[in-house]
């Protein structure tokens, strides 16, 4: 299964709600080691938030991504960046859609005349994002934006759609992590079965949870499963388990 982004010359995305607080165990002798199927990021201490905080609970989290990304349609949509007069405007919506743009310029060599010129004739136009993460990656490229704190990308979509017509195009798609099988055999055999899994999105759990499944055996039953993407995670997780 396949999941499409676009860049919306307009578009939204999901959010993901923060999981609740736990309360610290100070006093904890067993060290809980929890399985997190996401990339990693840092924050402005170096560090993934994730990390940083369940250590602070006594849990050894370890990361392993579990989707990549492919970039798709960069030609058609390099052309459609060299024509701002032919749109409204700019919809990021994820730090995905910037690259993109960054691909299209350094491959096409455009990236002197998007420093003249098609910067500043982008910046006559509205530029919406999805996000503050999202905003200061579109903020580096050039991009003065808006929207980052509208709450959610349904309603920076319908505040969009009641004002200017829309064209979009579909410049990334998620695919399987290359290296998910390897490195989840890995932390499997140096680890052994984790105490908790962590599943970030529905397309997630369906590439990792054949090969969680295979190296769990029946101790599977043990692991605790944590979804922070709600009822379809769930629903896809009994499906299979």
């Amino acid at each position: 299964m396949r999941e499409k982004g676009r860049l919306g010359i307009w578009e939204p995305v999901a959010t993901l709600a923060t999981p609740a607080t736990p309360t610290p165990c100070k006093d904890c002798q067993t060290i809980m080691k929890v399985l997190l199927l996401k990339d990693p990021k840092e924050d402005d201490c170096g560090q993934d938030p994730y990390i940083r905080e369940l250590g602070l609970y006594g849990l050894e989290a370890t990361l392993i991504p579990v989707l990549s990304f492919e970039f798709l349609s960069l030609s058609s949509f390099s052309e459609k960046l060299s024509h701002p007069e032919g749109y409204g405007g700019l919809i990021f919506t994820s730090p995905r859609a910037v690259e993109a743009v960054e691909l299209c310029l350094e491959k096409d060599n455009k990236t002197e005349v998007w420093k003249h010129s098609l910067k500043e004739k982008w910046n006559a136009k509205s530029v919406y994002v999805v996000g503050s993460a999202t905003s200061s990656l579109v903020n580096k490229i050039g991009l003065d934006t808006e929207g980052e704190s509208c709450g959610n990308a349904e309603k920076l979509a319908e505040y969009i759609c009641s004002r200017i017509p829309m064209e979009s195009i579909i410049v990334y798609q998620k695919v399987p992590h290359p290296g998910i099988q390897v490195n989840l055999h890995s932390y499997y055999s140096q680890q052994g079965i984790p105490a908790s899994i962590t599943f970030f999105s529905p397309s997630g759990l369906t590439h990792s949870l054949k090969h969680i499944q295979e190296l769990s055996g029946d101790d599977i039953g043990r692991i605790k499963v944590r979804h922070s993407v709600g009822f379809w995670s769930f629903q896809i997780f009994k499906h299979f388990y």
